[in-house]
């Protein structure tokens, strides 16, 4: 659940150096409302970490920087790569949070809601940013925003 709290810390920032950099109204307006659902999100998981008597990563900070940053930098080349962006980030946390229902015990109800009910509001933000016309990113964007996303889920599982 940490790994959770801590991409939930991640997609907010996104989202918010997105919005900050938007061209158009309503683009900004699609970033700030995913933000907001992903606030969601986070108090979920931080809830949930405390239900398994764990923690926070101890690297969230971080996170929310640099993952601002990037946000900010993929805005800057428009709003549709940006819209672009959200779409191939949903995409990978989507299959994530597949990946870790699979790996729940069959007896985690509550994290295994939490999670399902995550991943459809994730699908929603990908179809949303679609719709509002986001362009294909190359796949070589993709290749990278995953092994990003692999240093955040491994360092943030012990750290």
């Amino acid at each position: 659940m940490r790994v959770n709290h801590a991409g939930e810390i991640a997609a907010q920032a996104l989202y918010h150096g997105q919005a900050l950099v938007a061209r158009s109204q309503a683009t900004r307006e699609l970033l700030l409302k995913a933000a907001r659902e992903e606030s969601d999100h986070l108090a979920w998981c931080e809830t949930r970490l405390r239900e398994l008597d764990s923690r926070p990563s101890l690297l969230n900070p971080l996170w929310y920087a640099g993952s601002f940053a990037i946000g900010a930098l993929a805005a800057l080349m428009g709003d549709r790569t940006s819209l672009g962006f959200v779409v191939e980030t949903e995409r990978q946390v989507e299959g994530h949070l597949d990946e870790h229902l699979g790996r729940l015990p069959a007896g985690d109800s509550r994290s295994r809601a939490i999670l399902q009910t995550m991943r459809t509001d994730e699908m929603a933000h990908g179809a949303s940013a679609r719709a509002s016309g986001a362009t294909q990113l190359p796949s070589a964007v993709g290749a990278l925003m995953r092994r990003t996303a692999r240093v955040l889920t491994s360092t943030a599982y012990w750290i």
